[in-house]
């Protein structure tokens, strides 16, 4: 056997870490009577980065119709999704813990940037491109160090690995836990995996849940008709969101209650590339995005360069930028008071204008966007 391990009693043990190691926490904590990982899932779900996903592109920006995808309730289906996939392999044997997969999808996103995968983009490039900035690691940094003012979520090391490797993509037909207990802030780029069969699931999970919600949205938006999805994807896997999701799922499920490995058949997993491909050429890379896509670059690099010369000119003096004019400023400096312990080991100012500017819904940088492109009004 390559991947499972089994008990005593023949039943799928399903990872290969101690369980002590994925309930670590930076501080330790006695044992809520609600569970570790239930405790996770609250203390996401209470916090701000949480509550700004509804206003954070999924795929479509800045969204005014309510029926348009937001990365809220992206996380939410990740989430959903992939509690489905270990309720279901838990009834053949698995020994997975449903909270802590849930913890891991509702957390995963927390680090994007506004605008979706455009607005990470050109974050990356301003910063010099490479893994300067990967929405995965912001994802972790945001957890554990820039939320409540510096002190971070104090989440489990398992939900914490689950969030920094979910890597939605990168397409693999099978996934095993890497069986590494990793230190999480060094982790500089994409290529690691999961410690976790929870947060190999969420990875699977994750594609699952934007590749058919997209597909409802593009279809809103005008971008593409039902019709134009290929036969072989309709017929194999569906053409809505809702049998996509039921097809992928059970496929899973079905492929892996009684395999060594964790994993898509070879047909679905065909049809899911497929699926991918399709969307990419008619949805994410469709010249219809193009206007937009050019636009978010432009308001990305002026708020950066706009708040890294603010940041330098007033050379970390805090309270001075209650003096400042626009909204904005103002807001930068209380932010900057808010983390001034945890930065004070931050030599790096383009770091702490892309902690800000990643922390930004959509229509706050529009926002941010109009305020420092028009004259002020004092009347």
């Amino acid at each position: 056997m390559n991947h499972l391990l089994f008990d005593e009693n023949f039943n799928y043990m399903n990872n290969p870490l101690d369980e002590s190691i994925y309930l670590k926490r930076t501080i330790e904590k006695d044992v809520p009577i609600r569970g570790n990982y239930f405790r996770d899932q609250t203390a996401i779900i209470h916090s701000m980065p949480f509550r700004r996903l509804k206003h954070k592109t999924q795929v479509f920006f800045a969204p005014q119709n309510d029926h348009v995808c937001t990365r809220i309730e992206h996380v939410m289906h990740v989430a959903t999704i992939a509690k489905s996939i270990c309720l279901g392999l838990n009834h053949y044997g698995w020994n997975l813990d449903t909270d802590m997969a849930f913890a891991i999808g509702l957390g995963h996103d927390l680090g994007h940037a506004p605008f979706g995968h455009e607005g990470e983009h050109f974050l990356n490039i301003r910063l010099g491109g490479g893994n300067a900035f990967i929405h995965e690691i912001n994802s972790y940094r945001i957890v554990e160090h820039l939320t409540n003012n510096g002190k971070g979520l104090n989440l489990t090391y398992g939900v914490k690995d689950g969030i920094i490797s979910h890597n939605g993509e990168s397409f693999e037909q099978y996934l095993s836990p890497d069986g590494l207990e990793k230190n999480l802030n060094q982790v500089a780029n994409r290529k690691i995996k999961p410690s976790s069969y929870e947060g190999c699931i969420v990875r699977f999970s994750d594609k699952i849940a934007y590749l058919g919600r997209d597909i409802e949205d593009a279809i809103t938006a005008n971008f593409i008709d039902r019709n134009d999805i290929p036969l072989k994807i309709k017929n194999g896997i569906g053409h809505k969101n809702s049998q996509i999701i039921d097809a992928l799922v059970d496929d899973i499920i079905n492929n892996s209650k009684s395999e060594e490995k964790l994993g898509f058949s070879d047909e679905k997993f065909e049809l899911l590339k497929d699926l991918r491909d399709f969307n990419y050429e008619h949805i994410y890379r469709s010249t219809k995005k193009e206007r937009n896509r050019t636009t978010v670059g432009k308001i990305i690099y002026a708020l950066f360069d706009y708040l890294l010369i603010l940041f330098e000119k007033l050379e970390r003096d805090y309270p001075a930028y209650e003096a400042q004019t626009l909204k904005i400023e103002k807001a930068f400096g209380q932010y900057l008071e808010s983390l001034h312990d945890f930065y004070l080991s931050e030599n790096n100012p383009e770091v702490i204008v892309t902690d800000y500017i990643s922390g930004m819904t959509d229509s706050y940088a529009l926002d941010c966007m109009a305020q420092i492109s028009f004259p002020v009004s004092y009347f």
